[in-house]
């Protein structure tokens, strides 16, 4: 799906030689990352280097050393599908809803977790600064393709066409999001508005008495009914998930006694008199949309005040202009699918708003197969609601909202697991997860790789010696290249190439994006 009729991501590679400051042990020089400026990204391509270990920050996206960083990071990502709250997790939900319908604040604020669930990406940002490109953008506008590639590139066409038909296979007759009437917002893709009607009483035994009814699904149903004027959640502007939410409501328990979902906690109805009103709205942020403009200075000032009360910064510190390059810039693409969520792909900010205030902001990826945690940053008045914990499963709750409607997307992926850093940790909780090899990029589930962790803090979590890297690079000269705005495969570029050999740095970003990135992407070379 991804690069078709759009345009391919093109990056520059840059190494990774020199160490940075680690935030989690203070180490000076101990965190060793390759790295990356992508000045476009497809969607896809994404989605296939963050599952083998990349990362990003703004634009610039980094792969840790894992055998030579101090604090080795693990990506880590939970089955949204299967995932259960755990008792904290259910006290951090019902310490919302009673301070949403009561005003109840709590005395002490719970420390079984840290507030800030995104905690690890505080320094990451500085990445930003010593990566950036220095190339003009009408370099990166690629004129044509070298036709000395064709014939060795004719088999590697016809393989790449194949593959990206082959990206997303979905069922045709996959599940429908249903939405209210919506005001549609100018610029902004309209959606489809029906409403999902509510369930059909069940029959009694005998048919001319009316049908037997349990006092609780009557009042389950009453509460579905109100739900929809209450505690929202819109996508740009529209009321378009308030209904998908009684949808997955109701589809949340379809046998009795079953344990409570998360949607029984975070869209639950709330009593006509309570205190205050959440909402949470969903703004594509790059490129930026009607709405996130229109709140970027609000968002802002939520981030400068977060940075300085959580993250210690000085006042002079949380600029504008990091803002915006850490947390706003994206080189994700934004893309639509029939297949894929109403909101579409690409780079979003998750907005919380408390009585028609921002409180909160969650910066989030949506990709083909999951919702990828970025960054969260909030108001600290309101830190004693666990916002970090708070968030993250609403961000939970979204993706299995978006599976609805688009069925490959099924995970949620909360960045780095840092075994090394105890403050760390808690990512662990969020059950079912599973830890990525650092090795053979196969997925482990975490309760397998914690006690090699615990002899270890790096570990190849594919305990089968002979398995290797299947993704990894076979073929050199079919990394595709952009070399004087011409696309062109690395076997030619090298025959034309002058100066010295760069074939040591190109082999070094083709074994760490893969095979298939590398054929895919545009590399650049001056």
């Amino acid at each position: 799906m991804a690069a078709a009729g759009g345009s391919p991501s093109i990056v520059e590679y840059f190494g990774g030689e020199d160490g940075y400051r680690c935030g989690y042990c203070k180490n000076e020089t101990g965190n060793l990352s390759h790295g990356m400026w992508a000045h476009s990204m497809t969607v896809q391509d994404y989605q296939d280097l963050i599952d083998r270990g990349w990362r990003r920050s703004g634009k610039y996206v980094y792969k840790p050393i894992m055998n030579q960083t101090c604090c080795p990071q693990y990506t880590i990502r939970c089955q949204a599908l299967h995932f259960q709250t755990s008792k904290s997790h259910k006290k951090v939900l019902k310490k919302m809803l009673k301070f949403l319908s009561k005003g109840d604040v709590p005395k002490v604020v719970s420390e079984e977790e840290p507030m800030d669930s995104h905690i690890e990406d505080a320094g990451t940002c500085d990445f930003a600064y010593k990566g950036e490109s220095h190339v003009s953008q009408s370099e990166l506008t690629p004129l044509g393709v070298d036709h000395t590639e064709r014939a060795e590139d004719e088999d590697q066409d016809t393989g790449e066409k194949k593959e990206e038909g082959n990206v997303q296979k979905v069922e045709s007759d996959s599940l429908r999001l249903h939405a209210d009437k919506e005001t549609p917002v100018p610029g902004e893709p309209s959606h489809s508005a029906k409403v999902h009607a509510p369930p059909k009483p069940g029959k009694g035994a005998d048919l001319s008495k009316p049908p037997c009814r349990k006092a609780k699904d009557i009042r389950k149903e009453r509460k579905l009914q109100k739900l929809l004027q209450n505690q929202t959640c819109t996508v740009e502007g529209s009321q378009l998930q308030a209904a998908d939410q009684v949808f997955l409501l109701q589809n949340s328990k379809s046998k009795t006694n079953q344990p409570k979902t998360i949607e029984d906690f975070v869209f639950v109805s709330l009593p006509d008199d309570a205190q205050h009103k959440l909402e949470v709205r969903v703004v594509r942020s790059s490129p930026p949309s009607s709405q996130f403009k229109a709140t970027f200075q609000e968002s802002y000032q939520v981030y400068k005040r977060y940075q300085m009360v959580v993250h210690k910064d000085p006042p002079d510190k949380p600029t504008i202009n990091q803002f915006t390059r850490f947390l706003c810039d994206s080189p994700l693409e934004a893309e639509n699918a029939p297949n894929g969520p109403e909101c579409g792909y690409g780079s979003f900010h998750q907005q919380y708003w408390l009585d028609g205030k921002i409180i909160a902001v969650g910066v989030i990826d949506i990709l083909p197969y999951c919702v990828s945690s970025v960054y969260l940053y909030y108001d600290p008045d309101y830190s004693f609601l666990s916002l970090g914990v708070y968030s993250a499963l609403r961000e939970i709750a979204f993706t299995r909202q978006l599976h609805e409607k688009a069925p490959d997307l099924c995970f949620y992926y909360m960045g780095f697991y840092i075994h090394s850093c105890p403050k760390m940790r808690y990512k662990g909780q969020y059950r079912p997860s599973d830890l990525l090899c650092p090795e053979t990029y196969i997925w482990m589930p975490i309760e397998q790789c914690l006690p090699l962790l615990e002899h270890s803090k790096y570990c190849r979590f594919n305990q089968d010696g002979k398995a290797v890297d299947e993704g990894r690079i076979k073929e050199l000269g079919r990394v595709r290249v952009l070399h004087k705005r011409t696309v062109m495969p690395y076997s030619v570029y090298k025959k034309r190439r002058k100066g010295p050999s760069d074939e040591a740095s190109v082999q070094q970003y083709a074994s760490l994006v893969g095979q298939t990135c590398s054929e895919r992407m545009l590399l650049f070379r001056s």
